[in-house]
C-alpha cells in the first residue's frame, strides 16, 4: 500500500486540516495540526535530521519512542523525540547531532543553528 494524501472535497469523514508551520534550523516548513514533528519532516522531505556518533544520518527508526534516533531541540529544550511530539504552530526546531570529535572522544555538540545562539 502507497501512502496518499485524501483531497478535502473526497474526504468522507469531513475531516479539514488546519495547516501549521514550523521553523526546523531556520527554515519554514509546513505541516498539518494533529502530525508529529518527524510527522512534519518526513512529509516535507526531510527523512534525517541529526547525525549519529558514526556521522550517519539519523531520523526515526521506530517511530514509538524507544530508539531515541529522532531527538531534536525544540524551543530550547534539548533531547525531544520528534516521532513523540505533536508539532505545534510555531515551533522552533533545532537539529541536534552526536558525531565523535576530531580528536576522538564522542560528544554530544549543537548543530551551527544552536552555536549562533
Amino acid at each position: 500500500m502507497s501512502p496518499r494524501r485524501i483531497r478535502a472535497d473526497e474526504d468522507v469523514t469531513g475531516r479539514r486540516e488546519r495547516p501549521l508551520r514550523i521553523t526546523v534550523d531556520g527554515e519554514t516548513v509546513d505541516g498539518v495540526a494533529g502530525q508529529t514533528l518527524a510527522g512534519v519532516l518526513l512529509a516535507a522531505g526531510r527523512p534525517a535530521w541529526r547525525r549519529g556518533p558514526s556521522g550517519a544520518a539519523r531520523g526515526v527508526f521506530c517511530g514509538i519512542g524507544v530508539c531515541f534516533d529522532c531527538l531534536v531541540t525544540v524551543g530550547g529544550e534539548r533531547d525531544v523525540r520528534a516521532c513523540r511530539r505533536r508539532a505545534r504552530d510555531g515551533d522552533a526546531v533545532v537539529t541536534q547531532s552526536r558525531e565523535a570529535a576530531p580528536d576522538g572522544p564522542r560528544k554530544a555538540h549543537n548543530s551551527p543553528a544552536e552555536e549562533e545562539q
